[in-house]
């Protein structure tokens, strides 16, 4: 959801870049290998990955991990991508927006929010997220100053899907791993 594509895509390599050994660690284990099954604290709250979209467009890759307090009902993702630093972003569904992608600006409950990106990508499901084992989606994303963010997106040709997200600052993310 948080994606920046005029940027070239950064090379890949086998060698991993150097890294200072004393700089502070921004959370506690690697959100780029969260998976099903994996327990999260973000900030003060604990939640479980019941679900991940794999994500792919024109070599870039990300990912979406539907994740679930237990109680809310509230449909809730995680968005992880590294460009280069790793960005997240907490995403909650609302189907009660009645607004689609398409200007420049959107005014969502007083919150202004510009257009940073649209695109199409391809995705890979695991775990429960609704969706089939694989397919398309289209997408469009919408920035706020304060680390607002407003995103569409429309899955294998269906309707579009709104949601509202703030930035997961780094340190605030605790990532226990579970089973296989």
């Amino acid at each position: 959801m948080i994606r920046d594509r005029k940027k070239k895509p950064p090379a890949l390599s086998a060698a991993k870049p150097p890294q200072d050994p004393f700089a502070e660690q921004g959370t506690q284990g690697d959100p780029r290998t969260i998976k099903v099954g994996d327990m999260l604290e973000i900030g003060v709250e604990r939640v479980w990955v019941r679900g991940t979209l794999r994500l792919s467009e024109g070599g870039w890759e990300w990912a979406e991990h539907f994740v679930d307090e237990g109680g809310s009902g509230e449909r809730r993702w995680l968005s992880v991508e590294e460009d280069p630093d790793v960005q997240m972003v907490l995403w909650t569904s609302r189907p009660d927006l009645d607004v689609v992608p398409g200007p420049k600006q959107l005014t969502v409950e007083g919150v202004t929010y510009r257009l940073v990106e649209r695109g199409t990508a391809a995705y890979r499901s695991e775990g429960t997220t609704g969706l089939r084992a694989s397919g398309g989606m289209d997408y469009a994303d919408y920035e706020a100053p304060g680390g607002k963010h407003l995103a569409f997106e429309r899955f294998d040709h269906g309707s579009w899907e709104a949601s509202i997200g703030t930035d997961v600052a780094p340190g605030s993310l605790t990532v226990y791993p579970g089973g296989n």
